[in-house]
């Protein structure tokens, strides 16, 4: 009888009970799902960084850890945690960022900002550019990279991706390394940030970066807080730099002295473009507890040395 541990907050227990408990009973009907078990007797975690497990030096018997959120970097600065980890890839948590990255990619691509707020009741009657003219460019084409670039482009929009490796996805041009990267900011009207932070990505898109931007280009940052060199955004904004709306900081929640708070071109929203949704999250960790049981391969088993 294998011993599932759902190490995470509480009130996250209170949430994922239910639905993961019955994704396991239908996976692996041996599975003991509980909140409390001495750190010997877990033969599987499933892990909120945010949660009890500050050191794994304890949990010997540990066959894999599975993570409850997308981004690893959190979990893998645990210390010991030394056992085969896996990712978070989830249909639901994918369908959540590509309707948060279409939904403000359409927002800006048809500057509706100026029709719901307008105090002054200005009639403009200037219709924007159709989406075949906007182009649009995406960081990091993993999962859900590849699915915001796929949907934009069924759109109609002019969709170039970059990767840190060669990708192929129809109807993208995909670059790769850093002279694509310098290449797909220079045509990007609308920047969407989709990369894991590891250290390869710390501070990627700094003032140098940003300066190749076109005039007037917006930034999406859905992805994570330390992608983007904060002092540097808001410099660019206080220039030529069109607009931000960003989901993700370097400290959550924002701090209300932040200065993203008070940008007139910022848009803050509260790390909710790509939630964990346990009805559809919990069947994507039952399956890798059976898949462990069964001798078969992890599913998003992440490599350490990429650092997701």
């Amino acid at each position: 009888m294998p011993t599932v541990l759902f190490a995470a907050r509480p009130e996250s227990w209170r949430t994922w009970r239910e639905p993961l408990g019955r994704a396991l009973a239908e996976a692996v009907p041996s599975a003991r799902l509980t909140p409390e078990a001495e750190p010997e007797a877990a033969d599987y975690v499933v892990l909120s960084p945010s949660g009890p497990i500050a050191d794994f030096a304890p949990y010997v018997r540990t066959r894999a850890v599975l993570n409850l959120w997308a981004g690893v970097e959190e979990a893998l600065a645990i210390p010991n945690l030394t056992q085969p980890l896996a990712r978070m890839v989830d249909p639901g948590l994918t369908q959540g960022m590509v309707e948060w990255v279409t939904g403000h990619v359409l927002r800006h691509h048809l500057g509706m900002d100026a029709h719901v707020a307008n105090p002054e009741r200005r009639w403009d009657p200037v219709a924007p550019p159709l989406a075949p003219s906007r182009r649009v460019g995406v960081l990091g084409l993993g999962e859900l990279g590849a699915a915001c670039a796929a949907a934009l482009a069924r759109l109609g929009f002019d969709v170039a991706g970059w990767s840190r490796s060669a990708k192929a996805i129809e109807g993208i041009e995909a670059r790769h390394g850093p002279d694509g990267l310098d290449a797909v900011l220079r045509r990007s009207d609308v920047l969407v940030l989709l990369l894991p932070l590891t250290p390869a990505t710390e501070g990627l898109l700094d003032a140098r970066r940003l300066a190749l931007l076109p005039p007037g280009a917006v930034v999406l940052n859905p992805g994570r807080g330390g992608l983007v060199v904060d002092d540097a955004l808001i410099a660019a904004l206080d220039g030529p730099l069109g607009h931000a709306t960003l989901d993700v900081f370097r400290t959550e929640p924002l701090p209300r002295a932040h200065p993203f708070w008070g940008h007139p071109k910022v848009t803050v929203t509260p790390h909710i473009a790509s939630a964990t949704r346990p009805e559809t999250a919990s069947r994507c960790i039952a399956e890798n507890v059976r898949r462990c049981e069964a001798g078969e391969p992890l599913l998003h088993l992440v490599d350490r040395d990429r650092g997701y």
